[in-house]
């Protein structure tokens, strides 16, 4: 690859990251949005994010066909190829996180309809968290910082308890009043939705910890001694 080449390579790279991080802000505001929705029972905000949803589609097919014609064109390898392979996984992981913000919107359209019932506040909490790790997870990438992507996987557990918790209290309510069954089974599924915006978090830092250190951390597996290594070089 001469060096001409090689600097058109890598400002496509950097497009590609740019791109990255502009999916990701809208996939954030969208979550945000749908439990601002959700909160102040507000239909028109729940629309909007579903209308939406097509900017974050169309990024995704933007970035898929970056990545696949660096891949055809010029055939990275080591840590670029890792970079276009990652950044293939996480745009569909944000496409996935602009779905749930989609779910979350029209759970917020049903829930104006019926009876009122004060979201709990585990679910405000989730949603922050669950933000702030997508936020995290996609600077780590742009950094090439593994430890940070390794830290955005820990904070897993913390949403995953939340989500529990929203299960038992919600489930109180219901068996107190079966009126609130409706309403509290919306809560329940986007409580859901957002602990899989969670698990995409979780998979995006350990797509970071991939590109770094060529090393699958993916369903525990460093934990139990046996992650994968590929050949860790940076050329």
């Amino acid at each position: 690859m001469s060096v001409d080449t090689h600097r058109h390579f890598h400002d496509e790279l950097s497009q590609v990251k740019v791109r990255l991080l502009t999916m990701s802000g809208e996939a954030e505001a969208a979550l945000g949005s749908a439990v601002q929705a959700l909160l102040e029972r507000d239909t028109e905000l729940a629309r909007h994010v579903i209308r939406n949803d097509r900017t974050i589609d169309a990024l995704e097919v933007e970035i898929e066909e970056q990545c696949i014609q660096l891949l055809a064109l010029q055939q990275p390898m080591a840590r670029d190829l890792r970079m276009l392979t990652s950044a293939l996984k996480i745009a569909n992981d944000l496409e996935r996180v602009g779905d749930h913000a989609v779910n979350i919107a029209q759970s917020a359209e049903r829930l104006s309809q019926s009876r009122p019932i004060v979201p709990e506040p585990e679910i405000v909490e989730m949603a922050s968290l669950a933000r702030e790790m997508l936020s995290d997870a996609l600077e780590a990438f742009v950094r090439g910082d593994a430890a940070a992507g390794r830290e955005v996987c820990l904070r897993d557990d913390k949403v995953d308890n939340l989500h529990r918790s929203v299960f038992r209290i919600l489930l109180t309510h219901m068996m107190e009043n079966p009126q609130n069954i409706s309403a509290a089974m919306e809560l329940f599924l986007v409580s859901r939705n957002l602990e899989r915006v969670a698990d995409l978090a979780t998979n995006v830092g350990e797509d970071v910890v991939f590109l770094v250190e060529g090393k699958s951390i993916k369903h525990h597996a460093e934990d139990r001694g046996d992650a994968r290594m590929v050949a860790p070089s940076s050329h």
